[in-house]
């Protein structure tokens, strides 16, 4: 008995999808900005608008960015053991967060420690300068508890640092360094409204929710690769509310509670956290949500291959996460571009002059010639029309150096790139040479580009075309997606009927149709809809009974899952990725406001 067919995908709202996306990439700086006047719009550009606009009401994109490079550089400083290079960052770009007294006794502790832990003279004298000058003033005023910490710190001038037994030995610990840098980021976080963007809180959010339905009922997750990868378990600490917040009103206990399943809190903790966002809902959810820790290489990577399937970036070569160099300008960087992708073209020409007899094969996996000789019919036909956006990797120029003193030239370099504006900042990009190239990622680079090809060409009505390339590349792919077969037909079916063309168009019915809806009792319907319009006027016949791009974009769906399958080594994850965000944010009528989801969860 043959196996059913696998049921549609569920409707996908691509603007919203693409949207997310695309806001994601150009808020982290991770596409290359456009050094001449904007190109033909992407198919998916058009929904940008709908990004730009939900963001209204927060931070310009290029102020975030810069203050989110902030939080990670004060981050990575701490996380390093260098306070001092924390501190001169909040002092110059964001001092107000040092009025916050508890952070400020936290950090001069930090600094105390690292201080004596480096165990020179010098070391030992700075360190005790910063108890008289520093920590106890601090101490007076912090929090009740201080004093007695600040008692308890001056231990470690006793206490050896690899002394596991001592009453200081969590005071010595490095964690500890990664506890205040998490804290200092959900302070920073909050006070400079540099909040992450929404596909990254979304994803927060729903896999989390989604870890918490299976652990709770018991069952193993289908993407449980992607879900244990992508969310970290841990959290950064929760930023505890000053003193002036605690006789804060009590709260609603419906929104209370609201938070408290949402983000998996206590009610305690739920309290303290609107307490913090002094009662502002929707932002002490946002502030639960940064504290989840996402692998952000791994989700770069992922939304980079989501781009290039639905045609957002370049996919010829990978991009490399760049460094940026003092010792280059922009005019080199744009030079070595233009370079490089004269070499791409020029290889790509040569392989379609070389390669006439076909043999140019890079992989056993199953129809790979047909792919080839479609993606160089694609390359060789479209050469000189649009291109799509380019893809340069997260570069955050992070790697400065720590060191125990900065004077002020050092103070300048470590934060001068925070004041740059978006089209100031210097872009340099590291490609990988042609011949680098790994034969499964340019294979896979490769049935993108012909996917994508499939796409427009059932946008422009040729489904005649699509179906015999389609064919061409892999015969099974109509057995096992009749549907769509019936549906391409069906347009090259209208299309002869709004050319006059009858006999074709019955024909085109009788061979294809026909049988189709003869295996399928529901296509029946369709078929009879379809060949009423044999007696309606030729005019907008096709444009009044298929909707074209809603078409091409279920073909593009199922094209990409048989495209899984057919290389099925080295995908699972991004397979998984695009699964997920397929059947939870591109069927889920998307609200920037993402509590909206929450309550409706």
């Amino acid at each position: 008995m043959d196996t059913p067919p696998p049921p549609p995908p569920p409707p996908v709202n691509w603007d919203a999808l693409d949207a997310l996306v695309l806001d994601f990439a150009r808020s982290d700086r991770l596409l290359l900005p456009l050094a001449s006047p904007s190109p033909v719009s992407s198919p998916s550009s058009s929904s940008t608008t709908t990004a730009t606009s939900s963001s209204s009401c927060a931070p310009s994109s290029s102020s975030s960015y810069r203050s989110r490079l902030l939080i990670r550089r004060a981050r990575r400083a701490l996380e390093e053991g260098d306070v001092d290079a924390a501190l001169a960052l909040l002092r110059a770009h964001a001092p107000g967060a040092l009025l916050d007294h508890r952070l400020l006794f936290h950090l001069h502790k930090q600094r105390f420690v690292e201080l004596v832990r480096r165990d020179t003279e010098a070391d030992r004298e700075a360190a005790l300068d910063c108890l008289r000058t520093a920590l106890a003033p601090c101490a007076l005023d912090a929090y009740p508890e201080a004093y007695e910490e600040f008692k308890h710190i001056l231990l470690v001038l006793l206490y050896d640092k690899d002394d596991q037994s001592s009453p200081v030995a969590n005071e010595w610990s490095i964690k500890k360094r990664f506890e205040l840098a998490g804290l200092l980021s959900s302070i920073l976080r909050a006070h400079l409204q540099a909040y992450d963007p929404i596909l990254s809180m979304a994803l927060r959010y729903l896999i989390s929710i989604h870890k918490l339905l299976c652990s709770r009922q018991g069952i193993s997750s289908p993407i449980s690769d992607l879900t244990e990868q992508l969310l970290f378990d841990d959290r950064d600490p929760p930023a505890v509310p000053q003193e002036c917040s605690l006789e804060a009103p009590p709260f609603d206990e419906v929104d209370v509670q609201a938070l408290a399943h949402a983000v998996e809190l206590t009610r305690q903790g739920a309290v303290d956290s609107l307490k913090f966002a002094k009662g502002d809902l929707f932002q002490a959810f946002q502030n639960e949500l940064c504290r989840m820790k996402l692998d952000l290489p791994l989700l770069d990577k992922l939304v980079h291959e989501y781009c290039i399937y639905r045609g957002i970036v370049e996919g010829a070569f990978h991009v490399l996460p760049g460094v940026e160099s003092n010792n280059q300008n922009n005019d080199n960087d744009v030079n070595f571009i233009h370079k490089q992708e004269t070499n791409t073209e020029t290889r790509i020409e040569c392989e379609m002059t070389n390669n006439q007899n076909e043999d140019c094969s890079t992989s056993d996996i199953a129809h790979h010639g047909s792919w080839s000789r479609r993606l160089r019919r694609v390359r060789s036909n479209t050469s000189g029309q649009r291109r799509r956006k380019r893809w340069r990797g997260r570069v955050d120029d992070l790697d400065y150096a720590c060191e125990t003193s900065l004077d002020a030239n050092k103070h300048a370099i470590l934060y001068s790139g925070l004041d740059m504006d978006e089209d100031d900042m210097a872009v340099k990009v590291d490609f990988m040479a042609d011949s680098g190239l790994s034969d499964a990622r340019y294979n896979q680079d490769q049935k993108y580009e012909v996917i994508l090809e499939m796409r427009d060409l059932t946008r422009k009505g040729m489904a005649s075309k699509v179906v015999e390339e389609i064919n061409n590349m892999d015969p099974d792919f109509f057995l096992q997606n009749p549907i769509l077969l019936f549906q391409l037909k069906q347009v090259e079916f209208l299309k002869l009927v709004a050319s006059g063309d009858h006999v074709a168009a019955l024909k085109v019915a009788s061979t294809h149709l026909g049988p189709l809806a003869a295996s399928n009792q529901a296509l029946l319907k369709p078929l009879k809809e379809t060949l009423v319009t044999l007696i309606q006027p030729c005019e907008d016949v096709l444009t009044n009974s298929v909707s074209l791009p809603v078409l091409a974009s279920s073909l593009q769906v199922r094209l990409m899952f048989g495209f899984c399958k057919l290389l099925a080594s080295g995908i699972g994850l991004q397979s998984q990725f695009n699964e997920f965000i397929l059947n939870t944010l591109g069927s889920t009528v998307v609200d920037y406001n993402l509590f909206t989801i929450c309550g409706n969860a």
